[in-house]
């Protein structure tokens, strides 16, 4: 989802998933709220304006979604927020089949990258500004 502005004082935040909650849906698409930890490591408060992100599993897209919601996480502090996701019926289809193959691991890889977008950071306000995150874990599958 692309890059952002680095200004002294501004770390990336470290992004977490810790847990959802399931929406409801139009015709055959899945909805979640995904809950995100955003921890801001720097010294200034980190003020955004929206929030996009892409959820990969085992390597293959699974979901998107966006925030249109702003918020600040203090200096030093975190920040959760419920972000709303969609998994197409495709996307779900291919993850299943993935899993039926016969040599599915217990444990599926994701990837979560995305951005907080606009909003003054420090005061300042700096046209077009984001700040990009990454986060990797594990989804533990039931025996």
């Amino acid at each position: 989802l692309g890059g952002g502005t680095s200004l002294p004082g501004m770390e990336p935040p470290r992004v977490s998933s810790v847990g959802g909650e399931r929406l409801r849906g139009e015709g055959r698409e899945l909805r979640l709220a995904l809950k995100l930890r955003v921890q801001n490591m720097g010294s200034m408060p980190l003020t955004f304006d929206g929030l996009a992100l892409d959820l990969d599993v085992t390597g293959r897209r699974l979901a998107s979604g966006v925030l249109p919601d702003g918020g600040t996480v203090p200096r030093y502090g975190e920040l959760v927020l419920a972000v709303p996701v969609t998994v197409s019926a495709t996307a779900a289809v291919r993850q299943m089949l993935g899993l039926l193959d016969g040599s599915a691991p217990r444990e599926l890889p994701y990837v979560l990258r995305g951005r907080l977008s606009g909003g003054p950071v420090a005061g300042m306000s700096v046209l077009g500004a984001s700040v990009a995150f990454t986060a990797e874990g594990s989804l533990q599958l039931p025996r």
